[in-house]
This record gives structure tokens, C-alpha cells and sequence, in this order.
């Protein structure tokens, strides 16, 4: 039996926002991915609310390299419900390669799904999905920015950082905390202090980051679903 996968996940850009940058019209992003958005690319590889993407580690594989460019965002006038453009200068990651590994767990907040829980039915599941680039599309952190994936062994080849000691960035937004997995119906934001070292970033679970911050009630519907889906 087995839960894990591992793949590597290439980019031309990236985006993971800072969410101090992320209201305004300016955007920039982190140096380092997000546990949330590699979480969110895990799930477009392959997902069932039966279980839980935990991120375990990401490894830089690319010297990190960041580009500014201009762009015009479509903004709504809400007097007269017209369009606009604006201008605003995004600050990108450049040349993105990382190697990232994932296992997953049970939703036990779906006891419903309980007779979907086979293991190796979603490993060899996530493993054809991930041969085949992922079920959906991949971004890296926002839309304009597309993602690629496949299979890796996990610490294969040299990263640009593998003789560094350990590089801190301060508080960083980790992840949400979303009713469907919580069981509360709030939905909550984690941080934590952001750190790599020798290229790899082991990051915490949601539970046990440091910083919890509840952002607001949020209503969830508990969707039926096709345990007997078959996918070649």
C-alpha cells in the first residue's frame, strides 16, 4: 500500500501572491510557493473529497529569479457596471522547476465516503493522472501562469541551493483552513515562518503552524459522490 506521490512541477512564471499585495492593483510574489498553492496543484493532478493532500516537502531546484511586467486588469465600474482597464506592474517568479512530495489522508470529517476508503485505488489513480500531466489544468499560483507536471524521485539531480545553509523569509501565508475539512463551518488562514534549507522546504502541517487567524463564517454543502468512478 502506498499514499505518497512525487513529481516535478515546471513553470515559465509564477505567481504565489502576497496577500499584503494581493488587494490593490500592484501584485508580487513570495520568493517560495505556498503550501496552499501546491496543495491546490496537487489536487488538479487528481482529488476526491474521500481524502486530504498533505504537502510534505518542495525542493528548489532554479536559482530564484523574479521579472516585472506591465499589465492592464479589466476592472469594473460598479456606478455603471461598465469595464476599464487599469495599470499595474506584476512581479513574477521566472524559470520555476521544484520537486514536490505529497501523501494523502482520509477525510474523516466524511464518514458518508467511508466505503471509498481504498487506498491503493487513489494511489494508482493519482499515479496515471500524474503520467498524464494532471486531470485539470496546472497554474502556478494564478491563472495567466501554466504549470507543468510529472513524475520525479524526489532529490534526483542538483539544486541551485543544495550547499546553502538555511535561508529564512519571515511570516509567510501557509494555508486555509476550509469547512469541509475542518468541520467548522469558519474559514481560517494559517502562517508560518517560512524557511529553506539546502533547497528544500518541509513544511509544517496546517495544525501545527504557529499563527491561526480566523477570516470569517463560511457555509459548506456536503456534495454526493460516485464512489464506483472508474478512470482509465
Amino acid at each position: 500500500m502506498e499514499n505518497k506521490i512525487e513529481y516535478l512541477l515546471t513553470g515559465r512564471y509564477a505567481l504565489f501572491t502576497d496577500p499584503v499585495t494581493k488587494i490593490g492593483g500592484e501584485k508580487s510574489t513570495y520568493h517560495l510557493p505556498t503550501y496552499q498553492a501546491i496543495k491546490g496543484i496537487t489536487e488538479s493532478i487528481y482529488w476526491k473529497p474521500t481524502f486530504i493532500w498533505i504537502i510534505d516537502k518542495v525542493r528548489i531546484i532554479n536559482k530564484i529569479l523574479t521579472e516585472s511586467k506591465n499589465v492592464k486588469p479589466l476592472l469594473m465600474d460598479g456606478q455603471y457596471g461598465t469595464n476599464r482597464h487599469d495599470l499595474s506592474t506584476y512581479t513574477y517568479l521566472r524559470d520555476v522547476i521544484y520537486q514536490v512530495q505529497a501523501h494523502f489522508e482520509w477525510n474523516i470529517k466524511r464518514e458518508d465516503l467511508a466505503q471509498d476508503r481504498n487506498e491503493d485505488k487513489h494511489y494508482q489513480i493519482a499515479q496515471r493522472m500524474l503520467e498524464k500531466g494532471g486531470r485539470r489544468d496546472i497554474f502556478l499560483g494564478s491563472r495567466e501562469c501554466q504549470g507543468y507536471v510529472e513524475p520525479c524521485r524526489f532529490g534526483n539531480g542538483k539544486s541551485h541551493y543544495d550547499n546553502e545553509d538555511e535561508l529564512s523569509y519571515g511570516l509567510m501565508f501557509h494555508s486555509f483552513e476550509y469547512p469541509s475539512e475542518s468541520g467548522i463551518e469558519k474559514l481560517s488562514a494559517y502562517f508560518w515562518q517560512a524557511k529553506l534549507k539546502g533547497g528544500v522546504i518541509d513544511f509544517p502541517r496546517p495544525e501545527n503552524c504557529p499563527h491561526k487567524r480566523e477570516i470569517g463564517p463560511m457555509d459548506y454543502e456536503i456534495v454526493a459522490v460516485n464512489t464506483e468512478e472508474v478512470i482509465d
